[in-house]
């Protein structure tokens, strides 16, 4: 499929939650936009997602602009509900992406226009809105022997469910919050599961003392995140226990430096320490290598497994978009600068920040400030042609 080049005066790529917003915040500012989608759904990441799958954060804090959470929506809402969320979402504000649109580069052209290659034709802007998100691109890693397991390797990015792996001895690999979600799912649906390990790690509470964590979270918000981490790490250490009694090493820094700092977010525990304490989820150090079935960990233990799950994160992918603008982004490919125009003129990121408060949360706040930008920059651009036109 082909066609001309299109023109708009904002391209928006992604129509997940942070596309959704920019969406909603230009429409109510009167800017004219496309959205572009590389899926077939708005919210296509929330499709794929494995099905125990719930928001993290409670909906009261995790809504979009101008749109609230059903209120028979539970405090955590599931994948399913989320789904139906966004698709209401996009209809409330009319937002129509331009489906199976992959973008393949982003170009700023002399005139400082943006040019978006995609799959099906070119595309310009005078101002260009990333929301793909920090989940684009499933990091595989590969290890010495790995040719030879003769099971299933699959990444998470393709799990759906533990159903096919009933009755199997199953090694999870990656601590985040999807590795240990999983790890929980496998155990419901009757696999063995073992959570192979490879760095220290924080371990927060979903709920503390019936209150959801992003509460606590954002009344220290205010304050540094050492400071926070300080003042909270006795009351965290009562309610999560002690990791090294269950196999797992404590970070030397505390959730909200982690997040600060490394730009990482603390495991969210949903009840998968209390299954690793029963002896129903195994823990296990780092993989070296594998022999057949036969994997070996980092202190020379090895153990024969029957799948392996990689829950070893994404990559945003963005690196490969913008070649000519490596300044935008940092060394893992992740923008300098969100939520407010970047150092390149017309370049705008949503999404990719993580924050205390919730990714969520701060997409929303992100998207009102790139939505105001943009509407200014319009304003002034057509006084400046009505000054122009009137001179002559």
């Amino acid at each position: 499929m082909t066609f001309e080049r299109r023109e708009a005066d904002t391209i928006i790529v992604g129509a997940g939650p942070a596309g959704l917003a920019v969406g909603a915040e230009l429409r109510r500012a009167g800017v004219p936009f496309l959205m572009l989608e590389r899926g077939q759904h708005v919210a296509e990441a929330w499709h794929r997602h494995y099905e125990r799958l719930k928001l993290h954060t409670p909906k009261r804090h995790s809504a979009l602009p101008g749109l609230p959470f059903p209120r028979d929506y539970p405090t955590y809402p599931s994948r399913q509900q989320v789904i139906s969320y966004f698709s209401k979402y996009a209809d409330a504000f009319d937002l129509h992406p331009e489906l199976g649109r992959e973008v393949s580069r982003c170009t700023r052209e002399a005139d400082g226009q943006w040019v978006v290659s995609t799959d099906a034709g070119e595309y310009r802007a005078h101002h260009l809105v990333m929301a793909t998100g920090l989940n684009r691109v499933p990091k595989v890693p590969r290890w010495s022997g790995q040719e030879t397991f003769p099971g299933p390797i699959v990444h998470t990015h393709d799990y759906t469910n533990g159903e096919r792996f009933r009755g199997q001895r199953v090694l999870i690999v990656g601590f985040g919050n999807s590795g240990a979600e999983i790890a929980l799912d496998l155990f419901e649906h009757g696999a063995r599961p073992a959570i192979a390990v490879r760095s220290k790690v924080n371990v927060i509470p979903r709920d503390l003392l019936g209150i959801p964590i992003i509460v606590f979270a954002l009344l220290w918000k205010p304050f540094p995140a050492r400071l926070g981490d300080a003042m909270n790490a006795l009351t965290l250490r009562l309610a999560i226990g002690n990791l090294s009694a269950v196999g797992l090493s404590k970070r030397d820094d505390g959730p909200f430096t982690q997040i600060a700092e490394a730009r990482q977010i603390p495991v969210l525990d949903v009840g998968t320490l209390a299954r690793i304490r029963r002896g129903e989820i195994d823990v296990r150090k780092n993989v070296e290598s594998f022999d057949g079935a036969i994997v070996r960990f980092a202190d020379d233990t090895a153990e024969r497994f029957d799948a392996i799950v990689l829950a070893t994160g994404f990559a945003t992918g963005l690196a490969g978009m913008f070649p000519n603008q490596p300044d935008a982004l940092d060394d893992q490919g992740r923008p300098r600068i969100n939520g407010r125009e970047s150092s390149v003129p017309g370049l705008f990121f949503c999404g990719y920040d993580l924050s205390r408060g919730g990714v969520l949360r701060e997409i929303g706040i992100e998207a009102r400030h790139i939505a105001r930008s943009i509407a200014t920059k319009a304003q002034q651009t057509r006084r400046s042609l009505r000054e122009t036109v009137a001179a002559s």
